[in-house]
């Protein structure tokens, strides 16, 4: 399976380069796209209806300010979603992190820390290996030799 990434503006990628990164090391497949909830929402919605699908496991979403994105593609998939708030605007991401974590019953994001791209892979991984021994495996090395 792979792991879909998402983020609301393309100025948002160095700070979600992090989850690539950690998905690489671990040889997760995984696809990144440029979409925003407010601005592309049709796109948003027919990514997030046909994930499972299209082989994702997980999708990870990172968006700043308003951070509607994890909540948008949480409302069309019941894959696990996983939002990264960003940092920026004016108080620094809180405002991101309180619209990630803030979500209806029944429609859950697991949030990580502002900017936490790269423990949102290591989430995503988690979720995987449930199901893949090997990559279980990896895991465990991955802790033993200290999370670096």
């Amino acid at each position: 399976m792979k792991v879909a990434i998402l983020m609301g503006s393309p100025r948002d990628a160095d700070k979600m380069v992090g989850a690539s990164e950690m998905l690489e090391r671990f040889n997760v497949p995984h696809e990144v796209h440029v979409m925003s909830a407010h601005r592309t929402p049709a796109q948003v919605a027919d990514l997030a209806a046909n994930a499972r699908v299209n082989g994702c496991g997980v999708v990870i979403c990172g968006a700043g300010m308003a951070a509607h994105l994890a909540g948008a593609v949480a409302a069309h998939t019941t894959l696990p979603v996983i939002g990264v708030p960003l940092s920026g605007g004016v108080s620094g991401g809180m405002d991101a992190l309180l619209s990630t974590v803030q979500m209806p019953r029944g429609i859950p994001v697991a949030t990580v820390a502002i900017d936490g791209s790269a423990n949102a892979a290591v989430l995503a991984i988690e979720i995987l290996s449930v199901h893949d021994a090997e990559l279980a495996e990896r895991l465990v090395t991955f802790r033993d030799e200290g999370a670096r």
